[in-house]
């Protein structure tokens, strides 16, 4: 579904992604895993076209994005949770949710896909809170609005970027849920975390970052195996 092969990454002269290349299958959760400061973002920002690839290939679905703008591939099926989550702080629950929704696609929903009224059924919380400002909502409700208003723009895999970063343990699992879940559910998803245990549980496949380069790949599984590569590249 997702094809990233050799692609190079700077921020003005700082070479931040050296030949990244990795794959993610239709139907799977793979997460992106290393420490701070690696490139993981980086390599949700560069195949989202936030932070657009200096060389190399990102084919999506058969179609080469490497040189999209960020809402030309939303338009295609990518969608993008950033760690900083981009609320509306003075929108409402409601009318950030709407801001999800494509152009003309309000009363349009595909089907089998997300509407206004599904997120509400889904996701309770939101439907009491959708008359309150983005602003004044806990960090994890804030998450959840992000995903969901992610979600209603239909994409066909997501990006999601550090999804329980600062977040009370119990909300943790609960995001945790949320996106084994839509997972389940058909969305093929791309995962950027630190949580390794939770990598463990969730994901198929795994990838390690290093100094921006691809140092090792493998089931979840493996790298339980593999206390020599979580000690080399994981653990602080």
């Amino acid at each position: 579904m997702l094809t990233l092969n050799a692609v190079n990454t700077f921020y003005g002269k700082s070479h931040v992604l050296f030949d990244v290349s990795l794959e993610v299958r239709r139907g799977e959760i793979v997460a992106l895993l290393g420490r701070n400061g690696v490139g993981k973002s980086t390599t949700l920002a560069t195949i989202m076209g936030l932070a657009p690839a200096a060389s190399g290939s990102i084919r999506f679905q058969d179609k080469e994005i490497s040189a999209n703008r960020p809402h030309r591939n939303a338009r295609l099926g990518l969608g993008f949770v950033p760690e900083e989550r981009w609320i509306f702080p003075n929108l409402t629950v409601h009318q950030n949710l709407l801001m999800g929704i494509k152009p003309g696609h309000l009363r349009k929903t595909p089907k089998g896909g997300w509407s206004i009224e599904r997120a509400y059924e889904s996701f309770p919380q939101l439907a009491e809170r959708r008359n309150q400002l983005g602003g004044i909502l806990s960090g994890g409700e804030k998450q959840m609005l992000t995903i969901v208003r992610t979600l209603l723009g239909n994409p066909e895999l997501i990006l999601i970027d550090e999804p329980t970063e600062g977040l009370a343990p119990i909300i943790v699992e609960h995001v945790n849920t949320l996106i084994a879940d839509i997972n389940r559910q058909g969305l093929t998803v791309l995962l950027v975390e630190q949580n390794l245990q939770a990598c463990l549980r969730l994901a198929h496949r795994i990838y390690i970052l290093s100094k921006g380069e691809i140092r090792w790949n493998g089931t979840p599984a493996e790298l339980q195996e593999r206390k020599d590569v979580r000690r080399q590249y994981l653990e602080v």
